[in-house]
């Protein structure tokens, strides 16, 4: 086989996926939609940094004769999720986090209780306390290169804001840690990618 070239490298490279061009798209549950309609779009405005989650494939060493172990495949694991915020004046996206956490465990109950919840709700009027994540990595031009959903996510760290009078020149910013179930790659909103469109995206 030749010897690839810059030519080669150019091709196959393009302009590159940039780290700057992303979006993301958080939906509360069920329970608490009316935080979206007070956040709206701020989620995806003051989202200044986020990443595609890790993914972790376990070993299952199997020991055998003179020492030697045969390594199979073993369960799979998702990294945690983390998101960076631009505090707004309001403290809006910082107090919708704060509330989706109070939603799933008032501290006003009792500390070894959680409220009446579920993952999609029921008849029995439990409130779904799950909701997914799009992380959408975008082209220049400004289309999705990518979408990547995290099912079932709910957040379990809201991070401090600090406030110093020495800090000058500077906007708050703070960090919401989620926890999920699963994460899919899609060729939409909806769909997975199959390894065929894998291949072609």
């Amino acid at each position: 086989m030749a010897l690839s070239t810059i030519e080669n490298l150019k091709t196959t490279l393009g302009i590159g996926a940039r780290p700057n061009l992303f979006n993301v798209a958080i939906n509360f549950p069920a329970g608490i939609t009316e935080l979206k309609q007070i956040v709206g779009d701020k989620i995806d405005i003051l989202c200044k940094g986020a990443a595609i989650p890790s993914m972790t494939l376990g070993v299952i060493e199997v020991p055998f004769r003179g020492g030697r172990r045969v390594k199979i495949p073993g369960d799979r694991t998702w990294g945690d999720w983390t998101a960076t915020f631009i505090s707004d004046n309001g403290h809006l996206v910082r107090g919708a986090m704060v509330a989706w956490t109070d939603f799933i465990k008032a501290h006003d109950y009792d500390s070894n209780s959680f409220r009446n919840l579920s993952v999609t709700g029921g008849a029995t009027g439990d409130a779904p306390y799950y909701a997914d994540i799009l992380i959408k990595h975008l082209k220049q031009d400004g289309t999705v290169s990518r979408t990547y959903k995290l099912y079932d996510a709910f957040p379990t760290d809201v991070s401090a804001i600090d406030l110093s009078f020495d800090s000058t020149d500077t906007i708050s910013e703070f960090t919401v840690t989620f926890q999920y179930h699963w994460m899919n790659a899609l060729m939409d909103d909806n769909e997975p990618l199959d390894s065929t469109e894998m291949n072609a995206a």
